[in-house]
C-alpha cells in the first residue's frame, strides 16, 4: 500500500473550491487579450468592455472540466520514452530560468554561460528521474531569435519532454515552425505530445495579452497546457495558506476555461506554484516550510476537480550547497512528493530559485529517489513479509539471524532498501581513511563522469540546418512562416544518447 498524505480536509477542499467558483463568477478576472475574450464571451463568459473585465459562470467552468482529459501521456525525442499523466506516475521537472551560477570550483557565483545550460541540460538527460525540461539559466539573446535559439538547443541536447512558453504571438508562430522542423506536422505532433506550453497568468486575477495571445497561436496542435499561477502569501496573495490555496485553484480553473473555450478536450495540467514571503523583507522565501504544505495542497486542489497536477516545491534561501540548504530542500519536498503529483518542480537551484548548481541538481534527485521510496510505502502480504513469517521465525529460532536466508536477498532485490545512495554508509573508521570525503565532491564526481561519457543523440543534418535557417530569419527580424506543412521532414526519433569510454 503506498502512502498517502492529506493536507486539506475534505471540507476545505470543497470551500476552496466553491470559494474559487464565486471569484470567478463575482469578481472575475482582467483579460488583456482581445481575442481571448471574444473566445470566453463565445463560450458563455461575461465581458465588461470598460476594463477587460471577465466574469465566469459556474456552468461554464463546470463544462470546461468536463473537456479537460483525466490521463494523457507526454512524449519526447526518445525512443521508447514517455511519462503517463493522470496514471499515478511522477518525474521531475528540472527548475529554470536561473540568473547566477554556483561555480563550485571557483567557489564563486558568476552570470550563467551557454556552457553551463549545455552541463545542466545533458546531466537532466542522462537522470532517468527527470522526465521535463526547463531552461535552467537565463538566455542571452532576448526576443524572438533568443526563444528559436533555446528550442533549437532544448531539441537537440534534451531527448525527453521538453515544456516551455512563447512570449508573444510571432514567438507562438515560430515555435510551431521549430516542433514541425523537428517532429513533423499537426498530427505527428499531437500525437507525440513532445512540448507542452507553461500558461502563467499574473496573480492576482489577469491573463496578460501578448502571453495569452502567444498560447492561442498554438491552439489546435494538440498542446498541451500547463497553467501555473504564481500567488505569494502576503505580496500577491491575502495573508493565509488556505486563501492562497483558493486563488491559485481560481486562477487555475481561469486558465481551464479559456484553454477549453479555444481547443475543447486539450490536454490541462493544474500546475499552481503557490508560494509564501518572508515577513521581514517581504521577498520571496524559498526555504519556508510552508511551501512543502501548499505544494502537497496543489496537488490534492487538482485531484478534488479531476485533473492532472503539476507541483512545485519550494526550494531554498541559501545561495550554496550546504546544510541549510540540504534541510530546507528536503522538507520542503516531503509532502508534495508525498501527495505524489504527475509532474514534481524543483531539482537544481539555490537562493530562491535564482542560482544554479550542479551538484544541488543531483542531490535533490537523491531527495526524490528518497521521497518516492516513502511513497511506495509499506509493502503487504508479500513473501518477504507475512507470508511463511511464522514458518521462517520457527526455522531460525530464538537468537538466529536472517542474513543468508533466501527471503532477504528476495526483498533486497525487490525494494524493500532503498540502495545506491550517495554521501557516508559506512564506519567512522573507513571514512577516516578514506580522507574523509565530502558528498558534494561525490556529486562533483558523478557530474564529471556524466559529462565525459554522455554523447546526445544529435538532430539530423537537414533539420539543424532548417532549424538554422529559421534563426537565422528570427535574428533578421523576418516574420514567421504560416503554420503548415513542415519545410523538411521531420527528424527521426532520437537514439538512446550513447556513454563512451574515453581515452586518457
Amino acid at each position: 500500500m503506498t502512502t498517502s498524505v492529506a493536507v486539506l480536509s475534505a471540507d476545505q477542499q470543497a470551500r476552496a473550491h466553491e470559494t474559487a467558483l464565486s471569484i470567478l463568477s463575482r469578481v472575475g478576472l482582467r483579460v488583456d487579450s482581445e481575442r481571448a475574450r471574444r473566445i470566453l464571451a463565445g463560450a458563455g463568459a461575461v465581458v465588461r468592455a470598460a476594463d477587460s473585465r471577465v466574469t465566469l459562470p459556474r456552468d461554464l467552468v463546470e463544462h470546461a472540466l468536463s473537456l479537460a482529459p483525466r490521463a494523457f501521456t507526454l512524449g519526447g525525442r526518445r525512443p521508447g520514452w514517455s511519462h503517463p499523466v493522470g496514471q499515478g506516475a511522477c518525474t521531475l521537472v528540472v527548475d529554470g530560468e536561473a540568473m547566477a551560477v554556483w561555480d563550485a570550483v571557483a567557489q564563486e557565483r558568476r552570470p550563467p554561460t551557454i556552457a553551463d545550460w549545455e552541463a545542466a541540460t545533458r546531466v537532466c538527460d542522462a537522470l532517468d528521474e527527470v522526465g521535463v525540461y526547463w531552461r535552467t539559466t537565463t538566455w542571452d539573446e532576448e526576443g524572438a531569435a533568443g526563444a528559436v535559439a533555446s528550442w533549437r538547443r532544448a531539441f537537440g541536447e534534451f531527448g525527453k519532454h521538453v515544456q516551455d512558453a512563447a512570449l508573444d504571438a510571432d514567438q507562438g508562430r515560430w515555435l510551431l515552425e521549430v516542433l514541425q522542423v523537428v517532429f513533423g506536422g499537426r498530427e505527428e505532433i499531437a500525437a507525440r505530445r513532445p512540448f507542452s506550453f507553461l500558461l502563467c497568468p499574473h496573480t492576482p486575477l489577469v491573463l496578460e495579452g501578448p502571453y495569452t495571445d502567444a498560447y492561442l497561436e498554438v491552439v489546435g496542435w494538440g498542446i498541451p497546457v500547463a497553467a501555473m499561477p504564481m500567488p505569494i502569501m502576503g505580496l500577491s496573495s491575502p495573508a493565509g495558506l488556505l486563501a492562497t490555496v483558493a486563488l491559485g485553484h481560481a486562477e487555475v480553473l481561469a486558465t481551464l476555461c479559456l484553454v477549453q473555450a479555444a481547443d475543447p478536450g486539450a490536454p490541462f495540467v493544474a500546475a499552481p506554484a503557490l508560494a509564501v514571503m518572508q515577513p521581514r523583507s517581504g521577498r520571496y522565501g524559498g526555504g519556508a516550510i510552508e511551501h512543502a504544505l501548499l505544494g502537497a495542497c496543489a496537488a490534492e486542489m487538482a485531484r478534488h476537480v479531476g485533473l492532472p497536477v503539476e507541483s512545485s516545491t519550494g526550494g531554498t534561501d541559501h545561495h550554496v550547497p550546504g546544510i541549510q540548504a540540504a534541510y530546507e530542500r528536503a522538507l520542503n519536498w516531503s509532502l508534495p512528493a508525498l501527495a505524489w503529483p504527475d509532474l514534481l518542480v524543483g531539482p537544481g537551484l539555490l537562493g530562491g530559485s535564482t542560482i544554479l548548481s550542479l551538484e544541488q541538481l543531483v542531490l535533490d534527485v537523491e531527495v526524490f529517489r528518497r521521497c518516492r521510496r516513502l511513497h511506495a510505502g509499506v509493502a503487504s502480504g508479500s513473501s518477504w513479509d507475512l507470508d511463511g513469517l511464522v514458518d521462517l521465525l520457527a526455522r531460525v529460532g530464538p537468537a538466529g539471524d536472517f542474513l543468508a536466508e533466501p527471503s532477504t536477498r528476495d526483498a533486497l532485490r525487490a525494494g524493500e532498501w532503498l540502495t545506491g545512495s550517495p554521501g557516508l554508509h559506512d564506519g567512522f573508521e573507513r571514512w577516516d581513511e578514506a580522507g574523509r570525503p565530502d558528498i558534494l565532491a561525490e556529486a562533483r564526481e558523478r557530474i564529471d563522469a556524466i559529462l565525459a561519457a554522455r554523447v546526445p543523440d544529435p538532430l539530423p543534418e537537414d533539420v539543424e540546418r532548417e532549424l538554422g535557417r529559421i534563426e537565422r530569419r528570427a535574428r533578421d527580424g523576418r516574420p514567421p512562416r504560416h503554420a503548415g506543412a513542415p519545410t523538411v521532414r521531420a527528424a527521426p526519433a532520437a537514439r538512446a544518447p550513447r556513454t563512451v569510454r574515453r581515452e586518457e
